[in-house]
């Protein structure tokens, strides 16, 4: 080795480079075994040995991976819930009652408009089934039948036929009305059910529904020829009511002193003023009892039981039906928050008359957590769906506002800029013929979830739910029912000279069973000091590592790595724009040595003082040997006795 090399050689190893200084990956490794206090990476580089060697790497590995695998599984259940639930005894508020009477409208008051309806809904069934002329109720035999102003019979026959297959489905049809062939096409949707099976009959029935200019049609056919033509008839019926302004509506449903007959809550007699009224486009004129305004607080009760609840006595009045458009008597009742919406259509519950119903509750509370939890919402404000109703957020409101924000975007009534409003479900037909059929589709779509609503919309995190028990019985009994109907016949007949009868009445009784209130909390199942504990524990199990250790890890497989790896790379970019400068100094100059001034050519350029590492990088000198200075003649330094021979221009003359 040559001296320079064996010079260099020792300045490294008497001074060591460590952490980011180190030169090399190898050494940065083999110096953080020898320092760390993770005993695994110690015993590996002292132990001795191949076979030792190699068994305490497999050691180490094996509890790297044991802590990899814990960690992550102490992570996937951070996000993970406990439930708990709590019962209290409390005082507690009464929910919001909503009940509507099944039928809408009084018959006395929109027979004129339906009087070509329903001549039509007859023809339709003598010619189905054979059946003779149905005759009405004297009471509302009245003028003979008439087309309302604006609605003639051509546009129910053109725009939404009612039309009879034969056995086989072809696309041919025969018109139920007119008796003319009709060509079907388009598609066909059957409308039967999927759970019962129905007796296969020899005729379908259905109705045809296509767009303006008539070149994209649905066909809609039914199981039954019955609700075929109910169906028919409801569209009609809805259309037909579109025309009619909001308050003629109001007068012609029930008022709440004819649909109540008797109140008592919590043992305190009640009346219509404790009802407030809001209109509903199929079952017209509803009630809310104990609906919260501004200057109003919630009703609550203080004891369980039927007594201490909402009792009701409700007057149905079966004579005013609409034999085509409702076919049960009774009323709906829908149990609510004072804050939600009233959706009873969709999941009210329906009351018989001549009974008895009682509904006991049970209130429950459930609060559920967020992201990353669940995908629940708090408020539906980060749900990109903007509601239409005037309510707190809930997975119905979001599903309806979405329903009705693909409506604005396809389907538009005539006489609306935007869809039908909530007091309207279907647009006048004739004015936009072409929006029944969009909104058919489009219900189709959404009941089938082929639109983004099921994806968009969220479950609330915060919900009230009141878990119901029904019982029912005979009321009034056949004892009882004389007295008790005379006596509601003259408490009603203040107003109308009429007979009660046990059909035309239903009691309703709602009350808390008791008064304990189920609150089901959800919360997180680790926190973050657990999740910091349980590393810990893992990491001083299978590694004998503590919180050091692991930022010791991080400093040398991180830091100090990527240190030396830029430092590496950064030397090599210098070396190569070096060569690259020097290449271009030698062919820009003939002769390099006059303008360096050097003849060296062991010569390095450098504006800086030289230093031991340059020094140490010189190329050494031709040869194995390498002159030295030679050491000194220190006789020369000695002082010698005079000269012995003087000259003689010197000599004392004196002494001679």
């Amino acid at each position: 080795m040559a001296p320079g090399e064996k010079i260099k050689a020792k300045i490294k190893k008497n001074l060591t480079m460590t952490g980011p200084q180190a030169p090399s990956i190898k050494e940065l490794m083999q110096w953080y075994c020898l320092n760390t206090n993770t005993h695994g990476c110690r015993r590996i580089v002292v132990s001795r040995g191949r076979l030792r060697r190699l068994i305490w790497i497999i050691f180490t590995l094996s509890a790297v991976g044991l802590i990899l695998w814990q960690c992550a599984l102490l992570v996937l259940s951070f996000y993970t819930v406990s439930v708990s639930i709590k019962v209290h005894f409390e005082k507690l508020n009464f929910p919001a009652v909503t009940i509507c009477n099944i039928n809408p409208y009084k018959y006395s008051a929109v027979k004129e408009l339906l009087s070509g309806l329903d001549q039509e809904t007859k023809n339709a069934l003598k010619n189905l089934y054979g059946l003779p002329n149905i005759q009405s109720r004297k009471r509302r035999e009245a003028n003979p039948p008439q087309w309302t102003e604006g609605f003639s019979q051509s546009k129910i026959l053109n725009k939404l036929p009612l039309i009879v297959f034969d056995s086989d489905m072809t696309n041919e049809a025969t018109d139920l009305l007119t008796g003319r062939k009709r060509k079907v096409s388009g598609t066909i949707v059957h409308k039967a059910s999927d759970v019962m099976h129905m007796q296969e009959t020899k005729k379908t029935v259905g109705f045809q529904m296509c767009e303006n200019n008539g070149t994209e049609c649905a066909t809609y056919t039914f199981n039954s020829g019955v609700n075929a033509i109910r169906e028919w008839y409801k569209l009609h019926y809805m259309n037909i009511m579109a025309q009619v302004p909001l308050e003629k509506k109001i007068n012609m449903s029930y008022s709440a002193e004819e649909l109540l007959m008797t109140c008592f809550f919590d043992g305190v007699s009640c009346d219509a003023r404790n009802f407030t009224r809001f209109h509903h486009p199929m079952y017209g004129n509803c009630y809310t009892f104990n609906a919260v305004t501004k200057n109003e607080t919630i009703l609550s009760t203080s004891m369980g039981g039927s007594e201490y609840g909402l009792q009701l006595i409700l007057y149905i009045d079966e004579e005013e039906y609409n034999p085509f458009l409702v076919s049960s008597t009774g009323a709906k009742v829908l149990i609510h928050r004072q804050d939600e919406h009233p959706f009873i259509e969709d999941i009210g519950m329906e009351i018989e008359t001549a009974m008895a119903t009682s509904i006991g509750m049970h209130l429950t509370e459930s609060c559920k957590l967020s992201e990353p939890y669940s995908q629940c919402t708090k408020d539906g404000k980060d749900v990109p769906v903007k509601s239409v109703y005037n309510a707190s957020y809930s997975l119905q409101i979001c599903l309806h506002s979405c329903f009705q924000r693909h409506m604005s975007e396809k389907c538009k009534c005539a006489q609306y800029s935007q869809p039908a409003p909530e007091n309207v479900t279907y647009c006048n037909y004739q004015k936009h013929p072409n929006w029944m059929y969009c909104y058919y589709k489009l219900h189709q779509a959404f009941v089938q979830e082929e639109l983004d609503c099921q994806s968009i919309c969220r479950e609330s995190c915060n919900s009230t739910e009141w878990s119901l028990t029904t019982s029912l019985a005979q009321w009034p009994s056949d004892i009882s029912e004389k007295w008790m109907l005379d006596i509601l016949t003259w408490d009603k007949g203040q107003k109308e000279n009429k007979r009660l009868n046990k059909t035309d009445l239903a009691k309703l009784l709602i009350f808390y069973k008791d008064l304990n209130r189920r609150l089901i909390q959800e919360s997180p199942a680790n926190s973050i000091e657990s999740l910091l504990s349980n590393f810990g524990g893992q990491l001083g199990l299978w590694m004998s590592c503590s919180v050091v250790c692991v930022l010791e890890i991080i400093e040398v497989f991180f830091v100090d790595s990527l240190s030396i790896i830029a430092r590496r790379c950064w030397q090599k970019i210098k070396k190569r724009w070096a060569q690259k400068k020097t290449q271009q100094g030698q062919s820009s100059s003939e002769n390099p040595e006059d303008i360096t001034g050097c003849d060296n050519p062991a010569c390095v350029i450098d504006d800086d003082l030289p230093t031991f590492n340059t020094a140490l990088q010189l190329p050494q000198a031709p040869g194995n040997h390498v002159p030295g200075t030679p050491p000194p003649k220190y006789n020369t330094l000695h002082i010698e006795r005079a000269f012995s021979n003087q000259l003689e221009d010197t000599q004392d003359p004196e002494n001679p």
